[in-house]
């Protein structure tokens, strides 16, 4: 196996944690750019109608489908790291394969299920008129592409269960300068409106997944992908990455299903609420696309170091990434807070849009520390193969208590701040069902059992 990137498993967890990590952060900025970069242009020179459609009803469902399957695919990496830590490149090679192919069945599948009913998904979510037709031609032409969108996730998994976190983050990088110079000639230059917009991001996705694939079928040993391997999956390996993978995917499915419906209760209160909270997603997402990069680090840092039976590394892996997930979490409350205005001021010159949106903000961002011990706590289970019981944690204290918060409080008090405090309160909530898992729920022990594992855990 390759020795270079052994150093997971080897080196001062501290410094490889952040070796691993910077490159998934640095790369999580290049995704939001381009991201920022469609809402700027669509705002600047569509209208806030448009700007409403790309990042508002029509973001949550594409985070409904593709968040599911970026769950699938951090089953992938732990299955593949475990295999890459005990230094196993027969099945390291069946999973890398079995996983890449799950990609171009799912992405294929998704495309035909995202064209065909995006338009009664978003009326079903009562998008105001104004709002629908730029959203369902924004929706039909981004899912017609998504199957890029899936090989490049699945490929970038593949890389980073092996340390590798340097390439995706490169790919990312063109991604944004191919997005960022398709906004500016299909939208601004031709005049394609939303569906420029959608066009970019598209053709952005097929640069980075012919990247990856270009990366792995020039790769050595277990991690080369070969197209006949791709039509011999394996199915024990796939019911892994399933196993591990699905309830993270059902994870993230919540997670969107209950932001549709809050969605759907801000869509109520008009175009200006929703155009606010579509650019407060806009800046929020830099801070969440940092705690799931984080949570990448730790996952794959766990699952190979739980392969290679080293499982104080796996818990004090845990210890660092919570420490460095409160002082992220601190700096960017902060920040938001206090430039959030300025913030507002890129996407748009509304003064209501801007005065709703920092009310939006000031009620979510300076409790983002309270969030801390689930993401930590979750990636480093997950790594283990631990991943139904945080799913189970987080579906009942975050999903389920916001959508008891939208259908219960609301009413009594129908108001924006009453709709995003339970943002926070469900943080906590859930927070306090991880903290004690992790210390009465013996998980790793659990984790060693169903792994085979003879060796007692090093604590």
């Amino acid at each position: 196996m390759d020795g270079e990137n052994r150093q997971i498993i080897e080196g001062v967890i501290w410094k490889q944690l952040l070796i691993f990590f910077f490159p998934i952060l640095l790369g999580t900025f290049f995704q939001q750019l381009y991201n920022t970069v469609d809402a700027i242009i669509v705002g600047r020179f569509l209208g806030k109608e448009a700007l409403a459609a790309v990042g508002g009803p029509s973001g949550y469902l594409v985070n409904l489908l593709l968040g599911f399957f970026i769950g699938l695919c951090s089953g992938a990496t732990v299955v593949i790291a475990q295999f890459f830590g005990a230094n196993d490149p027969v099945g390291a090679s069946r999973a890398v394969h079995t996983s890449m192919a799950l990609s171009i069945a799912a992405g294929t599948a998704m495309s035909l299920f995202g064209v065909f009913l995006a338009g009664p998904a978003l009326t079903a979510m009562d998008t105001p008129p104004e709002v629908l037709p730029h959203a369902v031609n924004y929706l039909r032409i981004y899912f017609g592409g998504i199957l890029f969108t899936f090989v490049y996730n699945m490929g970038a998994a593949v890389l980073r269960a092996k340390g590798d976190s340097k390439r995706p983050f490169y790919l990312l990088v063109l991604a944004t300068a191919v997005n960022i110079a398709g906004d500016v000639v299909f939208v601004v230059f031709w005049g394609w409106g939303v569906a420029g917009a959608a066009c970019a991001t598209v053709l952005s996705q097929l640069a980075s997944a012919a990247g990856v694939w270009i990366f792995l079928a020039h790769e050595s040993g277990a991690f080369r992908l070969r197209l006949r391997g791709l039509f011999r999956p394996d199915r024990v390996i796939l019911g892994s990455v399933v196993r591990i993978g699905l309830p993270s995917g059902l994870q993230s499915t919540m997670y969107s299903l209950s932001n549709i419906v809050i969605q759907s209760t801000v869509n109520s209160f008009g175009v200006d609420t929703v155009a606010a909270w579509t650019v407060c997603g806009k800046v929020d997402r830099v801070y969440w696309l940092i705690i799931n990069a984080l949570g990448v680090a730790v996952s794959t840092f766990s699952g190979q170091n739980f392969g290679a039976r080293k499982y104080d590394r796996v818990l004090r892996s845990i210890g660092v990434s919570a420490a460095l997930g409160t002082a992220l979490s601190l700096f960017f409350g902060a920040a938001f807070v206090t430039w959030g205005a300025s913030l507002y001021g890129i996407f748009t010159d509304d003064p209501a849009v801007i005065s709703i949106g920092m009310e939006i903000i000031w009620l979510i961002a300076p409790w983002y520390f309270t969030f801390v011990p689930i993401g930590a706590l979750a990636s480093g289970m997950r790594g283990t193969g631990d991943s139904f019981v945080p799913m189970a944690m987080t579906a009942l204290g975050i999903c389920g208590f916001r959508l008891l918060w939208i259908w219960f409080a609301v009413p009594f008090s129908r108001s924006v701040r009453t709709v995003f405090i339970g943002y926070p309160v469900s943080w906590a909530l859930t927070s306090v069902f991880f903290l004690l898992y992790h210390w009465k729920g013996n998980w790793m022990q659990r984790s060693i059992l169903r792994a085979g594992h003879k060796a007692e855990p090093q604590v």
